[in-house]
């Protein structure tokens, strides 16, 4: 594997020697072999990061927005040039199959399309005055350095997402990527590098950079009062940390958190549309996005013909080197995910459920390694169990009587990310996105939960965390609000009709 990653950097122009001499060792969750090395930083040079960003920034902030778009639409084009290998390399780091590594390339390359337009829309707005002779108006500016936190199913689409529309909108960027995906980030900075030479001069040093580290390297970005944003991708128990310590330096924070998701399937669902988007969302990078659909609320009169369906779909799964042409499923992450799979099965089982799948796969073939096989999980009710996120492919299924039973059962959990409805009747779709619905951030009719474009905000709910990114207005969280009042007239009309004589 380490030959194949050298060969992949290579490709992109990247010397695989520089993978050699770090003090930190990067694994493949492919066959669990070490495919190089990193270097660590520490307390002094994240705070040498840390000051080159906010230094830029004094630079950076005073570049014309549509001129800093030019950057990110640089930066598109290197990834647009490199996309399969990078996607090869995200496969090689993660695990995720080669289709969908490159689909996460590709939505960088989304996003910084959607950039470069934001930079010429970086609107406020003229608000009327109460007073004579004056404008009101609002103005977004921007806002500071922004120190990104990125788990390891996206090791670069979040960065990507953040990063585009942060340059764009005036701020430097600061990326503590997963210890588990290093390799990734160091490689995107690589590309960074290339079209900030690119860009000229007008790009101070230190507008990107990475830190690689645990979490003593996070938990000092997220302390230091010169971050002015902190987007954190990951667990709610991380957020539960990372929130509450931004909150008390007053800083700004944008979090997205864990998933629950579910699928409701109404008697009138198309299950030929229905089956495919259930599985894909279901299994799709071995169970571990965000949007993974983990609960499937089926009417009863649907039931036994769409599980008996489900399960074949299960049997042809194709399991194995996602690097490999034909691989649908690639391996999870580490033992700690296979080991917290097998508890979550354990635990459905103790609540009556009856668990169809589970289990290691291909430990013969990759001992070090841990690939498994997906888990359908039919269950009495909805239970404790199936109300904690498990990052890994289990799909519980419960049965439901009534639409209002069946959003209930949706809604019933601390998560509130995605969410979708297989029906083709259109007060059922009106009533699931409606404000008596889905309480998730997004809200699918006839689509899955897993995968959304860049166009339209990103985020979710409850323990998800509150935060948008990607599309629609999330460039606002990196700027600031700024009101202005002008008075253009020869007199000085107070506000609400004051009159405050000194005569």
């Amino acid at each position: 594997m380490k030959n194949r990653v050298a060969d992949i950097l290579k490709s992109m122009q990247i010397d695989p020697g520089q993978f050699s001499n770090g003090n930190f060792k990067v694994h493949s969750p492919i066959d669990g072999s070490e495919i190089g090395t990193v270097q660590m930083d520490d307390k002094a040079s994240v705070d040498a990061k840390i000051t080159d960003a906010q230094t830029a920034f004094l630079k950076w902030r005073t570049v014309p927005a549509p001129r800093r778009g030019e950057l990110v639409r640089l930066l598109g084009e290197e990834l647009r040039e490199h996309k399969d290998a990078l996607g090869a390399l995200v496969t090689a780091e993660c695990g995720k199959i080669l289709e969908e590594g490159k689909g996460e390339v590709q939505e960088m390359v989304d996003i910084c399309e959607f950039a470069v337009g934001i930079s010429r829309q970086l609107h406020g707005l003229t608000i009327a005055s109460e007073r004579p002779g004056h404008h009101m108006r609002e103005y977004w500016q921007p806002l500071g350095p922004v120190g990104i936190i990125s788990a390891f199913n996206f090791p670069v689409a979040v960065w990507a997402w953040n990063t585009a529309l942060a340059l764009a909108c005036g701020d430097p960027c600061i990326w503590k990527p997963s210890e588990k995906t290093p390799m990734t980030a160091l490689a995107c900075q690589a590309l960074m590098e290339r079209a900030i030479a690119k860009f000229g001069d007008d790009a101070p040093e230190g507008l990107s950079s990475v830190i690689v580290g645990l979490k003593d390297v996070g938990e000092q970005m997220v302390d230091d009062p010169r971050i002015a944003l902190v987007s954190a991708t990951g667990s709610t128990r991380m957020g539960r940390e990372v929130g509450p310590r931004v909150a008390a330096r007053f800083g700004k924070c944008l979090l997205e958190l864990g998933g629950n998701n579910a699928i409701i399937v109404a008697p009138s669902a198309d299950l030929d549309m229905a089956i495919p988007g259930i599985v894909f969302g279901a299994v799709g990078t071995a169970g571990q996005r965000c949007t993974s659909t983990r609960r499937l609320i089926v009417h009863s009169s649907v039931y036994d013909n769409l599980v008996p369906r489900l399960k074949k779909a299960y049997k042809g799964i194709r399991i194995g080197d996602p690097l490999a042409t034909g691989t649908l499923v690639g391996p999870v992450i580490d033992e700690a995910s296979y080991g917290g799979m097998e508890r979550a099965l354990d635990a459905a089982r103790a609540e009556g459920g009856t668990v169809t799948g589970g289990g290691r796969a291909l430990e013969a073939d990759y001992p070090n390694a841990y690939y498994v096989q997906p888990a359908i999980v039919e269950m009495p009710s909805q239970s404790a169990s199936m109300c904690e996120e498990t990052f890994a492919p289990i799909l519980y299924i419960v049965k439901y009587d009534t639409l209002d039973e069946a959003i209930a059962l949706q809604n019933d959990v601390p998560q509130g990310l995605s969410s979708s409805i297989f029906t083709t009747d259109v007060r059922e779709a009106e009533q699931f996105i409606s404000a008596g619905g889905s309480d998730c951030g997004i809200a699918n009719v006839n689509i899955g939960t897993s995968g959304a474009e860049i166009g339209g905000a990103f985020g979710g709910e409850k323990e998800t965390g509150g935060g948008r990114e990607s599309g629609s207005d999330a460039w606002r969280a990196y700027m600031r609000r700024q009101t202005s009042t002008v008075n253009y007239s020869r007199e000085l009309p107070l506000a609400q009709g004051i009159k405050f004589d000194l005569d």
